[in-house]
């Protein structure tokens, strides 16, 4: 893919030494708008975390930029914070390319991001290793993308009130242990907690998927929130999957009662979004997560089986002597698969399971897999 970068025009604001930039870049022939925040704080000696926070559908940079309030945070911790501007979808709602409902656009949103990250890391000091993605709903969803598609660029990701679409999930390229947090309302008429296979992952699959992938404990710890504000309807609790490769985990705050909000700004009351969100950041860095091999070539033992992830014919590699019995297991330890194989006759047809992780067992051997 061919980009185009071209950095047309900056409106810095300066606060205390802090400064709040409206700038723009050329991507694929589209001028993309984006709002800047780096803290007063920042020193281009030292490198720096840099988060991208992407708004809601139908919404924009500077409603994302004042509610979710990022630049409190950074101002102490250091950090800077992205927040770019979608583009407008054939109804002309702002948006980002992520399928399910947007299935239509043809915008690069992931080369767009890819460019702009590339932008500011030639004009500020980034750290590399610590560049994350979080975002309400639609910039949920897009956080999820990158996740997916930029994996060797983002090292831990949050979606508030977002999942994945049946698009995201099947165009899913990791290569690293990929750190998650999940904050939604179970109430939540906009983006439903139980999904719509049509167009969006139920969030237990999403959390299945990741925590499967990061090889997490399958059995989460979980730990009421306390319940300070008895208005706002809705109690919390934080879910989480630990002991993942290099220390990754997933944790979900769930909103039992909670809607399509934005904990502490609107919504729920006993907690901050916000503050959660870099607090789970703070503990990830892509050089700690990238040293765990991938799906395909973390193999146990001498089974191989390939394609990984696969979506039709799973072909499994070993010297056979006769026909061996074969089974295949999902994250909840049930048998969703028995058969044999051989030498000559070494490959299943996965095309009827779910897509998640399962867990192929020959004799005494375990691999795990990814079906899409």
């Amino acid at each position: 893919m061919k980009k185009a970068l071209f950095l047309l025009f900056c409106f810095p604001i300066f606060i205390n030494g802090q400064q709040t930039i409206n700038g723009t870049i050329n991507h694929n022939n589209i001028t993309r708008e984006y709002i800047l925040y780096v803290p007063a704080s920042y020193n281009p000696n030292n490198a720096v975390p840099l988060v991208f926070c992407f708004h809601g559908y139908s919404s924009n940079s500077n409603a994302n930029f004042a509610y979710t309030n990022f630049k409190a945070i950074a101002d102490t911790a250091g950090f800077i914070v992205v927040h770019p501007q979608g583009t407008l979808d054939n109804t002309g709602t702002t948006h980002w390319n992520v399928g399910g409902w947007t299935i239509g656009s043809t915008v690069d949103d992931v080369g767009f991001t890819s460019t702009l990250l590339d932008s500011i890391s030639s004009a500020y000091n980034i750290d590399a290793n610590r560049v994350y993605s979080t975002g309400m709903s639609n910039g949920g969803y897009m956080s999820f993308l990158l996740a997916c598609q930029l994996n060797d660029r983002f090292a831990a990701v949050a979606s508030v009130t977002g999942s994945m679409t049946p698009q995201t999930f099947t165009a899913c390229n990791l290569v690293h242990p990929t750190p998650i947090m999940q904050i939604h309302g179970t109430a939540d008429a906009t983006v439903p907690y139980a999904g719509d296979p049509s167009w969006t992952l139920s969030i237990n699959n999403v959390l299945q998927f990741w925590y499967g992938y990061n090889n997490c404990n399958s059995s989460p710890t979980t730990t009421p929130v306390p319940n300070t504000n008895i208005m706002d309807g809705s109690t919390v609790e934080q879910i989480t999957y630990s002991g993942g490769d290099n220390g990754s985990s997933v944790e979900h705050f769930k909103v039992m009662g909670g809607g399509h909000d934005w904990p502490g700004v609107f919504g729920n009351m006993d907690m901050n979004a916000t503050i959660e969100i870099w607090k789970f950041f703070l503990k990830y860095n892509l050089a700690d997560l990238s040293s765990v091999l991938s799906v395909e070539d973390s193999q146990l033992g001498k089974l191989l089986c390939h394609p990984n992830p696969v979506s039709g014919f799973l072909t499994i590699d070993n010297k056979f002597t006769d026909s061996t019995p074969i089974s295949i297991n999902n994250l909840l330890g049930q048998l969703v698969y028995t058969g044999f194989i051989s030498e000559n006759d070494n490959q299943i047809n996965v095309e009827s399971l779910l897509p998640n992780v399962y867990f192929v067992r020959v004799g005494e051997e375990v691999v795990k897999f990814i079906k899409l």
